[in-house]
């Protein structure tokens, strides 16, 4: 009779949990447990990421400084030994062009200091400032960095002044044209060849494919 009344309760109970609530109940439990891993794996992969996002700018970072760095140090060196070199050869002589502030020295066509990458250079084939109707070509670079000593030539204009100090006499240049050619390794030199002039080359302010060209006439010695 007792065991009778166990089977008949545990039959109710049986019957009071639908087999849907049973369902309903494993769904949630399984949505719960799942939340959770998913949680986990998301901050798991914010964490890789953001570690390998921030190895990646450190390291970016680190590579940029040290590019920077040597480039500096290369720049520097170059300018050193200019240095040292200028002062072991003396500038035979000086361009002066008051309007861009710009005064530096130069030296012979034969110097190995006479160079492009080094400081303002005197083009082979040009005539030296006392020679009568010559042509005395100057070249140098202009943009950035330390050996742009033509990087303000764009700010001239015709009638602007030039001086050249050479063999203890002042030569003094009138800019009487400007014109830009494309870069082909060479320049055509428009002049009059009845005049002594003074040719100042360099390339043209922001236009990489270009060189302008100012040519500029002998007014006075001093």
């Amino acid at each position: 009779m007792y065991t009778r009344m166990v089977k008949k309760q545990n039959n109710k109970m049986t019957k009071r949990i639908s087999p849907n609530l049973t369902a309903v109940i494993g769904a949630i439990v399984i949505m719960i447990g799942g939340f959770f891993l998913s949680y986990n794996y998301i901050q798991t992969m914010k964490i890789t990421t953001f570690d390998k996002m921030a190895n990646v700018i450190y390291t970016e970072q680190k590579e940029s400084a040290t590019i920077e760095v040597d480039e500096k140090t290369k720049e520097e060196e170059d300018k050193t030994e200019s240095i040292t070199n200028s002062e072991t050869e003396k500038y035979i002589g000086y361009l002066n062009i008051p309007k861009i502030n710009l005064e530096k020295g130069f030296f012979s066509i034969e110097s190995l200091e006479n160079d492009v990458e080094k400081n303002i250079y005197i083009v082979p084939g040009s005539s030296y400032p006392d020679v009568e109707k010559g042509n005395f070509i100057i070249a140098a670079h202009s943009g950035t960095g330390w050996k742009a000593f033509f990087n303000d030539l764009y700010k001239l204009q015709k009638n602007d002044i030039v001086e050249i100090s050479y063999n203890g006499k002042k030569y003094t240049y009138t800019i009487t044209k400007i014109y830009k050619q494309e870069k082909t390794g060479t320049i055509a030199i428009y002049r009059n060849y009845d005049k002594t002039t003074l040719t100042l080359v360099t390339c043209t302010n922001n236009d990489s494919k270009t060189q302008t060209i100012y040519i500029a006439e002998l007014s006075s010695v001093e």
